[in-house]
């Protein structure tokens, strides 16, 4: 039966893909529009087995999905608004980069 994941578990999902740097390179890259693995790894400098396995995580958290294309098989992402997610993330994060109101920041390299 499908149901509607928490808002806690959506930005929990958001946050695990968002842990990884290639996930993250993944997610951009499909922001300028649908792809192919071979075309993904070949661009992100990354082995066909090693972005399978991101994809994979992308796509069991809800980010991505898969079409097939013939013989081939296309991903891009699941949702356009996550397009315009990222583009917010990315601007709000350079936004507050030289706030560092963290006080432990240096010491935990948290922020």
């Amino acid at each position: 039966m499908l149901t509607v994941a928490s808002e806690v578990e959506v930005l929990a999902r958001f946050g695990r893909a968002l842990a990884d740097p290639i996930r993250c390179r993944v997610l951009l890259a499909l922001r300028e529009g649908p792809a192919y693995p071979a075309d993904l790894a070949d661009a992100l400098g990354v082995s066909r087995t090693r972005l399978s396995n991101h994809l994979a995580c992308l796509r069991d958290c809800g980010l991505v999905v898969s079409a097939p294309d013939g013989r081939r098989t296309r991903y891009e992402l699941a949702d356009a608004r996550l397009g315009h997610a990222l583009d917010d993330l990315r601007a709000a994060v350079v936004a507050v980069a030289g706030d560092r109101s963290c006080p432990d920041a240096d010491a935990e390299g948290c922020c």
